[in-house]
């Protein structure tokens, strides 16, 4: 299988299912593309080859099936690799830990427009400013130390669901949105969010986003590109 991405420094929807697979050991080959979201640029035409939403991850077969969205993708790869343990084994615990995906695919607006994914800058100050400015993006971050607080709870840690599983790769980009802007978390959400940024296959994204230092000029249509 190819993993089609975009920029991991910036790319956290690349992010969630590149980290999921090589944290629970599925193999794949990466192709990562640059993001350049003018219209017809290359990073537009080397997706249509793929898939017609124009968007990243795109999970591609060998003989050209693609799968795109990372739900989509996250529930082809427990289809595909059901030893792997994509999903918590619990019927129940299988189901929060779904519900937790989902509200982090349709939710937490306020976090990802105004805090998008750079794991390579400082953004304390502005961090500070947006917090103190934007009442709704305190109001993700309490929602979102809500959720984590109760995974952590119910399983024990050190995990979300007790080992490393798609929630935890879907709440990936949220540890680097968090320690890039210094956003206040809970003692409790920090100390796993540090863990989770140290195990393995986040570790390796985080590495190579830190080597990539490819800027995109304005970060304007990366607040607003469906990446």
């Amino acid at each position: 299988m190819k993993l089609v991405i975009g920029n991991k420094n910036y790319s956290s929807w690349s992010m969630r299912p590149w980290v999921l697979a090589k944290g629970l050991g599925i193999p794949f080959e990466e192709v990562k593309l640059r993001f350049d979201f003018n219209a017809g640029s290359p990073f537009y035409q080397a997706l249509a080859r793929h898939t017609p939403a124009g968007k990243v991850p795109v999970l591609v077969e060998d003989d050209g099936f693609a799968v795109w969205d990372t739900l989509a993708i996250t529930e082809y790869l427990a289809e595909r690799h059901p030893e792997a343990g994509v999903w918590p084994a619990d019927a129940r615990q299988r189901a929060r830990a779904r519900s937790l995906c989902a509200e982090m695919h349709s939710g937490f607006g306020k976090l990802r427009s105004l805090c998008p994914m750079n794991i390579e800058a400082a953004l304390q100050a502005k961090g500070a400013e947006l917090l103190a400015s934007e009442p709704g993006l305190g109001k993700d971050l309490a929602r979102i130390s809500e959720l984590l607080q109760g995974a952590l709870a119910a399983s024990g840690g050190p995990f979300l669901f007790g080992t490393f599983c798609a929630a935890d790769a879907f709440y990936a980009p949220v540890a680097m949105r968090i320690r890039s802007y210094g956003l206040p978390v809970p003692p409790v959400v920090g100390a796993y969010l540090d863990r989770l940024a140290s195990a393995p296959g986040v570790r390796e994204w985080i590495t190579d986003a830190l080597a990539e230092h490819d800027f995109i000029a304005d970060d304007e249509p990366y607040r607003t590109a469906p990446a």
